[in-house]
């Protein structure tokens, strides 16, 4: 363990730890952990512990989200407070948080996605208050995410890049008020065929809407702003079961013969 001392008036220390386990947790499963505190000095009174799960996102609009400016926000994750630590003495308080299906994730297959997540865990005492820094979380991707993601690939459009973006999306019903867009570069080349594609997994319990649009370099903001988007949509069940390669081909047949443009209507199907 690493703990930070924390500093408060008067130079009361306070030494925290929080430890998130090494290894991936998927959008709609449990996040477990503990945070461990210790009163290296003297007795203290801990008042609250508060956490925050935040990833690192393009702000496009900053709401009040607690004045924060280290990403959007996840989930807060249960922890405890109002109790006496001893001199000396260490307590683990333990935590889990179930992750909302649309839960961006940042690896697949052990591969970096390119985007942070992480836990901050915030402490208040008597005379104490402080966070930590953010403590990296591992989000996978699910099954689903991944079929299509392979389809797309042995269509020739490999995985460039990922982004998160803080707003939502038109006329989707959504929990956290945010997007992950993968880019996907065009490996093969071919008349008709777009250099470059986005897809977007718009997750829940029972499968993804998944939006397919081209991309396009500098387009930061809100989803009403980038080109229009196909609207697809499949479940989680079908994973083994369903032609992924089929609908990829299909897909982006589709989007090469659509119009390219803004996206002042909804998407389409």
């Amino acid at each position: 363990m690493v703990f930070k001392r924390l500093f408060g008036n008067g130079g009361i220390p306070l030494e925290i730890d929080t430890i998130v386990p090494d290894e991936p947790v998927r959008p709609g499963g449990k996040l477990k952990g503990e945070v461990v505190v210790r009163a290296p000095e003297r007795d203290l009174k801990i008042e609250s512990i508060r956490m925050r799960m935040v990833v690192n996102a393009s702000l496009t609009h900053k709401g009040d989200d607690d004045g924060k400016d280290d990403g959007a926000t996840l989930c807060y994750p249960s922890a405890s407070g109002w109790f006496e630590l001893k001199k000396g003495e260490e307590r683990r308080i333990p935590f889990s948080e179930r992750l909302k299906w649309e839960t961006p994730p940042n690896e697949m297959r052990g591969e970096r996605l390119g985007v942070s997540i992480g836990v901050r865990t915030e402490v208040e005492a008597v005379g104490v208050k402080a966070a930590t820094d953010l403590d990296p979380v591992r989000v996978e991707t699910l099954p689903l995410h991944e079929a299509v993601l392979d389809a797309f690939e042995a269509e020739g459009y490999s995985f460039d890049s990922s982004r998160v973006h803080e707003n939502s999306i038109s006329s989707a019903e959504y929990h956290l008020y945010l997007w992950q867009g993968f880019r996907l570069t065009d490996r093969r080349g071919g008349e008709g065929r777009p250099s470059q594609v986005e897809l977007t997994f718009h997750t829940n319990a029972v499968g993804s809407e998944i939006f397919l649009r081209r991309f396009r370099q500098g387009r930061d903001g809100y989803w009403r702003d980038q080109p229009k988007a196909l609207r697809f949509v499949a479940a989680h069940h079908e994973v083994g079961s369903r032609d992924f390669g089929a609908d990829a081909q299909a897909w982006l047949e589709a989007l090469a013969r659509r119009k390219d443009g803004r996206n002042d209507a909804e998407d389409e199907d």
